[in-house]
């Protein structure tokens, strides 16, 4: 076996470093692939260290409340049998690489905008190295967020395809003005988007809310869709439990949001302050408050949510829905009558995408690989 280096990873694209905030494992224990080995904080969000190989953990190179680059080593993998004259020149060898590596290291793309039919749009294109890409990938956000919530996905699955994810209309950088509040007018914002940027047709990736637009796109223009992935979705089955929604416009300040945010996450310490800081700012922009309560009265209305979930059965695109099973907003409905594949993530809350990223982001790769 070879020496394996445990590294700060990658969470968005934006991401450039992480503070160690605890080690799982000690000098000499023996690490299994997929093992939880350390957790690591950024300024968006909380989570853990898994090892991509299995080995004795030689040497943890980083002490917890270091911050660290992206890239950087954290600890050493081996045999127990291997040298340490190995592991100490491994390290060497690896940080000297490292520090070539962020030198000349690419800066990370940034949000743009477009304007459709006179409407701001805000999008993060993640472009592919391949020089034949398939189709591209859309991932769309839930009530509340941006396209940031997908940070921990976006870049590993453009590793074949361009992959956007947008802001809906009423938040982030978009346009405010969210019109009659509805799915279907959501659904039409992204339609025009998708002209706008010369995609006749792509993969949708929708998450609470935005899997209920990605199902009205789909319904709307089943000609434009290649597949549909619904990821604790508005429309899939599922209850809203509003207590969430309410207490997100309600809150004023980060006291006020972080009961109701920790209901996204099986493990509440997932959400950092800075999260939730952000989050308080997103609502105070001029405009949002009255956006989002048109969301809740319209776009999430139980029997709208109803109805639409009625309609599932006519979509004609392979399906994809994808559930944790921990979910307290929108808690997994009886699976067995959804059409398609299903994928119930235990431990999970109402961020799969966040809380077991290299899980969810495996299936998704190979779904909309399977359609292409």
């Amino acid at each position: 076996m070879s020496l394996h280096a445990l590294t700060v990873p990658k969470w968005g694209l934006a991401m450039e470093a992480g503070t160690l905030t605890g080690w799982l494992v000690s000098e000499g224990d023996t690490v299994s692939v997929g093992q939880e080995v350390a957790e690591i904080e950024t300024s968006k969000i909380a989570n853990v260290l898994e090892a991509q190989n299995g080995g004795v953990l030689r040497r943890r190179v980083a002490e917890e409340g270091d911050v660290k680059a992206v890239g950087a080593l954290l600890g050493v993998l081996s045999d127990a049998g291997e040298a340490e004259a190995e592991v100490e020149a491994f390290i060497a060898d690896y940080v000297a690489r490292v520090a070539t590596e962020v030198a000349s290291a690419v800066a990370a793309p940034v949000a743009e905008t477009i304007k459709v039919g006179g409407r701001t749009i805000r999008f993060l294109r993640a472009p592919t190295a391949s020089e034949t890409p398939p189709a591209p990938l859309v991932l769309i956000h839930g009530f509340g967020g941006d396209h940031r919530n997908w940070m921990l996905n976006q870049g590993v699955l453009a590793a074949d395809r361009d992959v956007y994810a947008i802001d809906l209309a009423g938040h982030g950088g978009s346009t405010k003005d969210v019109g009659d509040g509805g799915l279907d007018t959501l659904a039409a914002d992204v339609t025009a988007w998708l002209d706008a940027i010369g995609a006749p047709s792509a993969h949708l990736v929708g998450h609470s809310m935005g899997a209920g637009v990605a199902l009205s796109l789909t319904l709307a223009h089943p000609g434009r869709v290649l597949s549909l992935t619904g990821i604790c979705g508005a429309g899939f089955g599922g209850v809203l439990n509003r207590d969430y929604v309410e207490g997100f416009v309600a809150a004023k300040k980060v006291r006020d949001l972080k009961p109701v945010v920790g209901l996204l996450f099986a493990d509440p310490r997932m959400a950092t302050r800075e999260m939730l800081a952000d989050l308080i700012a997103s609502t105070r922009i001029d405009g949002v408050p009255a956006a989002l309560r048109l969301l809740i009265d319209n776009a999430l209305a139980a029997d709208r949510l109803a109805a639409l979930h009625d309609r599932l059965g006519e979509v004609t695109v392979p399906v994809l829905s994808i559930f944790g099973s921990e979910d307290r907003v929108m808690p997994a409905p009886t699976v067995d009558a959804l059409p398609g594949e299903v994928l119930v993530i235990e431990g999970a809350g109402h961020m799969p995408h966040l809380e077991a990223a290299a899980t969810v982001n495996a299936w998704i790769a190979a779904f909309i690989g399977r359609h292409d």
